[in-house]
């Protein structure tokens, strides 16, 4: 289980940079990325679908397919003026709060050492927003909060999806004509090179549909705070992950708060919920 775990946050993270170095880099706009990623990773699962082919029924969901296209849309927009660690913290912040404050409203109980855990958590997600971390301006940080929360929607409905591959299939072919419109009125300042094309569909294709496939299988058998918790690894690596290949400054407080954002995970995910 933890293993999957791993690398479904490491493959979240690898489309924090995928995105970043895209955008930042002027190798495609926002909307063509957004487009071209939803898309390939449609075309993956659908092609997973035949291959393996699969016997469950697909379900369309369009609450979870709207979910998953305000985050595409905001993830990267806001990923034009924000370092990819910086990003991936805000939007990992805004689906630890979304999906805590469900999971309490709902009866989800919490330990005392679950609550310092994410005190911890909290706390290292803090530290990396101190001056010393690059500032994003309130635009793009809103942005990236919106997406967010649409994340955290999206993973909440996984936990009464049945099937992991077909809901996502679905979920992305739903997506693909939402995010189809955005692209359609930014048609005018659409640009695209090659290697925004491979990088697009990198991000879908492997980061994206096969990772999601993944956090659905994941998120079903576990409980909504440990779900949320383990996401806040993720800004930790898109951190280390953007000081080697993007070549974002890697400071002490970022490696202290990492470690702090770690130790408050571990806390969380060794600790049984209270029932």
């Amino acid at each position: 289980m933890w293993i999957k775990i791993c690398i479904a946050m490491l493959a979240f993270a690898a489309n924090s940079l995928l995105c970043r170095l895209a955008l930042a880099e002027q190798q495609i706009d926002p909307m063509s990325f957004s487009l071209l990623r939803v898309g390939s990773g449609a075309v993956c699962l659908g092609i997973f679908y035949a291959v393996l082919q699969v016997q469950q029924p697909i379900q369309f969901q369009w609450k979870s397919a709207l979910s998953l296209a305000v985050y595409l849309l905001g993830f990267s927009l806001a990923y034009l003026h924000i370092d990819a660690g910086i990003g991936a913290l805000i939007l990992f912040g805004a689906v630890q709060i979304t999906m805590i404050s469900y999971a309490i409203l709902h009866g989800e109980r919490m330990t005392l050492p679950r609550w310092v855990g994410l005190g911890c958590a909290v706390l290292g997600m803090g530290l990396l927003l101190l001056p010393e971390a690059s500032t994003p301006t309130f635009k793009y940080a809103l942005m990236m909060l919106l997406a967010g929360i649409a994340w955290g929607f999206y993973s909440i409905a996984a936990k009464t999806m049945q099937y992991a591959l077909t809901n996502t299939l679905s979920n992305f072919i739903l997506a693909t004509p939402l995010v189809a419109v955005f692209f359609l009125w930014h048609l005018p300042e659409s640009f695209i090179t090659w290697q925004g094309v491979v990088l697009a569909v990198l991000s879908g294709a492997l980061a994206s549909a096969g990772a999601y496939v993944l956090w659905y299988s994941i998120v079903k058998k576990i409980d909504h705070i440990t779900a949320s918790t383990v996401q806040l690894s993720v800004p930790c690596l898109a951190i280390l992950g953007g000081v080697i290949f993007l070549g974002e400054q890697l400071t002490l407080l970022m490696v202290v708060a990492t470690l702090i954002v770690l130790c408050g995970i571990l806390m969380v995910i060794l600790t049984k919920p209270r029932v």
